[in-house]
C-alpha cells in the first residue's frame, strides 16, 4: 500500500491551481498557430495573435491568462492501492485550492449559495470527480472553468428516434446561440449516453484530452470531425467578430444508455482552455 501524506495533496493542488492558469497547454497554443494559418478574416488573425501573445505574456510573468480563474474542478484518479495519512482527502483538494489561490493572487469567484451570493472568499468549494482506478498512483487535474463558457453549456435529453442527426443538430444549434459569450476559439466537449448526469460529466471530462486528438473509435472521430467542420461553418469565428475559426476542436465521448434515452451534453470551454496534472 503507497502512502501520500495529506501535506503532499495540498502542495500539488494549490501549485496546479496557479500553474494551469498561468501556463496555457502547448496543445492549445499549436492550435492557435494551426488557426491563424487557417483564418481568412483580418480581425480574426489579429485577434488570434493576440492570443499567442496573451499567453506567452502570462507564462513570462506567471499572471492569469484570463481574469476569470474559474471555478476550480479537480478530478481525481485514486489508485487502489494508496492511501492518504494525516487527513482526508476531499479536505486536502479543498485547501490546496484555498492556497493556490490566495497564493497566486487568482480571483475568488465561489459564492456560498446561488442566491444569497456572499464570496466566499478563497474560491472554494471546488468541484470534486473521483474515479477508483488500480494501482499506487494518485492522480490530481486540476481544470479552472470560466463562467462565461460554462454558462453557453447545455445538455438535452432526446428520444431515441432523434438518431444521430438530432444529435448533432443539438450540438451545432448550442454553440450558434452561444455565439460571441463563451469568447471564442472554443472548445467544445460532447457526451453522448448514459443518463442524465453521465452525459454532463463526459462532456466536461472531453474538453481535458489534448486537442485535436481524436476519439480512438473511427466512428466517433467521423462524428468530430464532422461537427467541427459544422460548427466552423457558423461563422463566428474569433471573439465572435467573424472569421472560420469558431471551434479549435470538437471532442466526444460516448456511453450505453436506457434504451428510451438519448442523451447529449455540451460543455464549451472558451479560448483559455486550462488544465494540469500530476500523479503522486
Amino acid at each position: 500500500m503507497k502512502k501520500v501524506s495529506y501535506e503532499q495533496v495540498v502542495e500539488a493542488v494549490a501549485r496546479l491551481c496557479k500553474e494551469s492558469n498561468y501556463f496555457l497547454g502547448e496543445d492549445v497554443k499549436a492550435a492557435f498557430v494551426e488557426a491563424l494559418e487557417k483564418e481568412e478574416s483580418p480581425t480574426g488573425k489579429d485577434i488570434l495573435r493576440q492570443l499567442i501573445k496573451n499567453a506567452e505574456i502570462a507564462a513570462a510573468e506567471e499572471v492569469p491568462m484570463c481574469q476569470d480563474t474559474g471555478v476550480a474542478v479537480v478530478f481525481l484518479e485514486v489508485g487502489q492501492d494508496v492511501q492518504v495519512e494525516g487527513g482526508y482527502l476531499y479536505d486536502a483538494i479543498q485547501e490546496g485550492v484555498r492556497k493556490g489561490y490566495t497564493e497566486g493572487y487568482l480571483r475568488k469567484s465561489m459564492v456560498e449559495d446561488p442566491f444569497n451570493r456572499k464570496n466566499t472568499g478563497d474560491n472554494t468549494p471546488a468541484i470534486i470527480h473521483t474515479r477508483i482506478v488500480p494501482g499506487d498512483k494518485l492522480k490530481i487535474t486540476v481544470a479552472p472553468k470560466g463562467g462565461g463558457s460554462e454558462n453557453m453549456s447545455a445538455i438535452a435529453m432526446l428520444p431515441p428516434a432523434a438518431g444521430l442527426e438530432g444529435a448533432k443538430k443539438f450540438i451545432v444549434d448550442t454553440v450558434r446561440k452561444a455565439g460571441p459569450n463563451p469568447c471564442p476559439p472554443i472548445v467544445v466537449g460532447v457526451g453522448i449516453g448514459g443518463n442524465f448526469e453521465k452525459a454532463a460529466l463526459m462532456a466536461k471530462e472531453a474538453l481535458l484530452r489534448p486537442l485535436g486528438q481524436p476519439n480512438p473509435s473511427p466512428e466517433v472521430a467521423a462524428l468530430e470531425k464532422d461537427l467541427l467542420e459544422e460548427i466552423n461553418k457558423l461563422g463566428i469565428g474569433p471573439q465572435g467578430l467573424g472569421g472560420r475559426t469558431t471551434a479549435l476542436a470538437v471532442h466526444v465521448e460516448i456511453h450505453p444508455c436506457h434504451i428510451a434515452s438519448l442523451p447529449v451534453a455540451v460543455n464549451i470551454n472558451c479560448h483559455a482552455s486550462r488544465h494540469k496534472s500530476i500523479s503522486l
